[in-house]
């Protein structure tokens, strides 16, 4: 778990709350204008896009400590994604004004906010970049690399990987046949080990 952000104490005390959401769950989704400042304090959350085809593609998975959406508060402009809750979550959150007021008497904070943007981009072209990779399995072997660099594992099999096929899928751009199909080879490879279905690199 990586520390919060905010304070959570500092956030309750400047009028959030805590706000619980079981799976699929929407947070916001894309056409939303922004109204709150969202902190995980515990659970999952996907953001994303779903295509007119019914495809979805999967940005970035923030968890517990992490926010959500927050530089949209900073511009008039709409949410360009879904934010939808991968696990039962709770989540602080906290109006807008009431946000920009804590952060502008706070400069620390927003420095802090600052520098976990700047982080998050960081990985968000790392990713980018590994996705772009045309053989199937180097682009997934690439987003594993990347997910267990940002969560902090070195030891082989030490990362336990938060996505089903289908995720994995969305993810990478890949049908999941394909990633079925990789995932098998990379578990031959002994890149991988498969236990009880979940994925450990």
């Amino acid at each position: 778990m990586m520390p919060m952000i905010i304070n959570e104490e500092l956030l309750i005390s400047s009028r959030g709350e805590l706000i619980d959401y079981v799976v699929n769950d929407v947070i916001f989704k894309e056409g939303d204008q922004p109204k709150y400042y969202f902190q995980i304090k515990t659970g999952t959350v996907k953001i994303n896009n779903y295509h007119e085809d019914g495809r979805e593609i999967i940005h970035s998975v923030p968890f517990d400590g992490h926010c959500l959406g927050e530089s949209s508060l900073f511009i008039d402009k709409a949410y360009p994604v879904n934010a939808i809750a991968m696990t039962s979550c709770t989540i602080i959150r906290l109006e807008k004004n009431n946000f920009l007021e804590l952060i502008s008497d706070s400069p620390e904070l927003l420095l802090k906010l600052y520098r976990y943007t700047s982080e998050r981009m960081y990985f968000r072209y790392v990713m980018m970049n590994n996705i772009s990779a045309s053989n199937p399995g180097t682009k997934i072997k690439r987003v594993m690399e990347c997910l267990k660099a940002y969560n902090q594992y070195t030891i082989p099999y030490s990362y336990q990987f938060p996505f089903t096929r289908q995720q994995l899928a969305s993810l990478t751009g890949l049908c999941v046949e394909t990633v079925i199909r990789v995932v098998k080879k990379m578990e031959k490879e002994k890149m991988v080990k498969i236990e009880n279905g979940k994925i450990f690199y």
